[in-house]
């Protein structure tokens, strides 16, 4: 079953939309970006957010103790790294999120990855402390990630016949007029976040296409 990411909420009325749409994760963006939320802004949006949708925190290089706070205050379930964050970064982020350690979703955005027949995936990727991989060609850049990159068969689950070992998201340029093509590399999740929104600011309408398109994708 693949699933379905909405990104850049930061308006009352996203939360409004997603609840309608029931994607399964919602994205807060506390990097600087025109999506930007503070911390106490992302704690009003999370409790106006329907139970069962995932709240996801986007930071860059952001201090450890920060993640750490917002993830056991409830904030945020997972946090998505999208700037140069190492593994020994990954390692403390988890140690100090508590007893039950922040799932992660580590960003590889493209040139960085380039997997054919003769070039399989290489152990930083394999041997990774994070939980998930995200492919994007840049946050919130509304650019296509090369799809060509990822040329093997793909599994939405770890296995031996996919390349990267752990579950991946795809991001990057999706919108309601290629989500059907990025549904066919059959990653574990899509991840939209300029691609729903019109005059920078997210559509009820095309968060609802998107989502309807990966349910319906996922009875074929």
């Amino acid at each position: 079953m693949i699933k379905i990411k909405i990104c850049g909420l930061f308006r009352e009325e996203d939360i409004d939309y997603v609840n309608e749409a029931r994607p399964d994760y919602a994205g807060f963006v506390f990097a600087k970006s025109k999506r930007q939320v503070s911390p106490a802004q992302a704690a009003r949006l999370r409790r106006r957010l329907a139970d069962g949708i995932v709240a996801v925190g986007v930071f860059i290089d952001a201090p450890i103790a920060d993640i750490a706070a917002l993830y056991r205050d409830g904030v945020i379930s997972i946090a998505q790294l999208h700037g140069g964050e190492s593994e020994e970064y990954i390692a403390r982020l988890k140690e100090a999120s508590g007893d039950t350690p922040v799932p992660v979703i580590k960003v590889i955005k493209s040139p960085a990855v380039n997997f054919t027949s003769e070039t399989p995936c290489p152990p930083w990727l394999i041997n990774s402390n994070a939980d998930y991989f995200l492919f994007d060609s840049g946050a919130g850049s509304g650019k296509i990630f090369n799809w060509d990159l990822l040329n093997l068969p793909q599994s939405p689950v770890p296995s031996p016949q996919s390349p990267f070992k752990k579950p991946w998201f795809l991001a990057g340029g999706i919108g309601t007029d290629n989500i059907e093509k990025a549904l066919v590399l059959k990653p574990f999740g899509i991840d939209v976040s300029s691609g729903a929104e019109t005059d920078g600011v997210k559509d009820r309408e095309k968060i609802l296409r998107l989502t309807k398109v990966v349910r319906e994708g996922n009875k074929g």
